[in-house]
């Protein structure tokens, strides 16, 4: 258990160095993997973002980390979150209804990079 949650970690901060957050690695890899729940996948991908610091930091080095629009879209972030998280753990959001969801939009979003400008 502990190599795979290890593994886990290590694609989602690869994959979230190279194309900007790993959650999208995290949360079905924790539900398809560790049999977690939705609800705890999605918690524990934002549990760790504080540790995606790192990686900002190179993209900081590098002159590629905008910190005005970093801290714009962090107050957003903040909003959006609670919003988001207080919404996704009321008692009528099952798990399918997120996966779903976010099947949903992660199609929608490589629809548009694969196929739109």
């Amino acid at each position: 258990m502990i190599t795979q949650l290890l593994m886990i970690g290590l694609i989602a901060g690869i994959v979230g160095g190279m194309y900007g957050g790993g959650g999208f690695v995290i949360v079905p890899a924790m539900t398809f993997f560790m049999g977690v729940s939705q609800k705890s996948a999605i918690g524990l991908s934002l549990g760790v973002q504080l540790f995606s610091l790192l990686g900002a930091y190179v993209y900081y080095k590098q002159g590629n980390l905008s910190i005005k629009y970093a801290l714009l879209v962090a107050v957003g972030m903040i909003f959006g979150n609670l919003f988001g998280a207080t919404f996704v753990n009321q008692s009528f959001v099952s798990d399918w209804m997120i996966k779903k969801s976010y099947g949903g939009f992660l199609l929608f979003a490589a629809i548009k990079y694969l196929f739109l400008r």
